[in-house]
């Protein structure tokens, strides 16, 4: 049996526009760890692996038939960082829709939310759950 610090939790999505997605993961911060293409047509990601520089990452590939989640603008995300007001204004700035204005949680913590340009829910904030 494992214990707590080895499990992860690996957030998968897809996108019609794979390459559109990956600038604008960059934009917000976070850093290719692999991305493979499809040989016969590179502009198609069969599997991406993509890390948020404090702790986990993101899975996700072109939308295609075949892809083990095909879902596009249907995912969310809470994303976990120490600076949340800078990810999100990088966010809107790389074409987010703004969804909730950061603001101060009364749980704890500051909070934000944005829909991806493809539709895809992230919240940014700063407060750790458990």
């Amino acid at each position: 049996m494992s214990n707590a610090t080895d499990i992860r939790l690996w957030h998968t999505l897809s996108f019609s526009d794979a390459d559109a997605a990956i600038a604008w993961l960059s934009a917000i911060g976070f850093v290719e760890h692999a991305t493979y293409r499809d040989e016969s047509d590179p502009g198609t990601v069969v599997h991406a692996e993509w890390l948020w520089p404090g702790g986990g990452g993101i899975m996700f590939g072109s939308r295609r038939p075949d892809a083990a989640v095909d879902n596009v603008g249907g995912s969310a995300a809470y994303l976990v960082t120490p600076d949340p007001d800078t990810v999100f204004a990088k966010a809107v700035a790389a074409g987010a829709t703004v969804l909730r204005e950061m603001v101060d949680q009364d749980y704890g913590g500051r909070g934000g939310s944005v829909l991806d340009p493809e539709g895809n829910h992230w919240s940014f904030g700063d407060y750790q759950p458990g």
